[in-house]
């Protein structure tokens, strides 16, 4: 089994009309076509990654189509992952972030309920309001190094499915990695494209 290695910073809730309807799994414009599907079913992630997977992992298959002769320069940091059901906002991360075996495991923990003021984690500011008893639950987060002798066996197949980054003339697909925080459905997602081809927004079939 292979562990989410870095925290997922929570950004403010990014706010659209309640009338707005994005495009289900693919929208264009005149240089780039984007079409994705999500997975999150645990069982099916397992089956496309042959290993078990940490329990806040979502992938979307992604398929980059150039519509014009211009070549398109393709990078895992024109996506981001917005959930519309309580704001988080993740960046793809790359195979070595998630199976590597130099990088920093970082897992999520229950802390103590403090009666003021907010707690600081290492995935940012995480706490309540400004005074009385607070009953919510906080989370911090505990890093620790990996082993660097025991490197995790799914990074080749991580790095074998993942979207290339490239200068593209044709079309190209693969995964996207994303951390997402909690039980969220299809519906509650939306992908967002902002590269050189242009800016782009889809949403997922229910």
């Amino acid at each position: 089994m292979f562990h989410r290695l870095l925290s997922l910073s929570f950004l403010p809730l990014l706010l659209f009309p309640s009338d707005r309807k994005l495009p289900i799994e693919r929208n264009s414009n005149d240089l780039v076509e984007i079409a994705a599907t999500v997975v999150i079913d645990k069982d099916q992630i397992r089956q496309e990654l042959g290993a078990d997977v940490d329990a806040d992992l979502v992938l979307v298959k992604v398929t980059v189509r150039p519509v014009s002769d211009k070549p398109i320069k393709v990078s895992l940091d024109d996506f981001l992952l917005v959930s519309g059901k309580d704001g988080q906002r993740a960046e793809p991360y790359t195979p070595s972030q998630i199976a590597g075996s130099d990088v920093l495991v970082v897992t999520r923990q229950e802390a103590a309920k403090p009666k003021t003021g907010f707690g600081i984690g290492l995935g940012g500011i995480m706490g309540g309001g400004g005074g009385g008893n607070s009953e919510a639950p906080k989370t911090e987060t505990k890093a620790e190094k990996g082993d660097a002798s025991k490197p995790n066996p799914t990074l080749e197949t991580l790095k074998e499915k993942v979207l290339p980054e490239k200068e593209i003339t044709e079309t190209i697909s693969g995964f996207l990695y994303f951390q997402v925080v909690g039980k969220v459905k299809p519906k509650d997602l939306e992908l967002h494209y902002k590269g050189p081809a242009g800016k782009l927004a889809l949403r997922f079939h229910p």
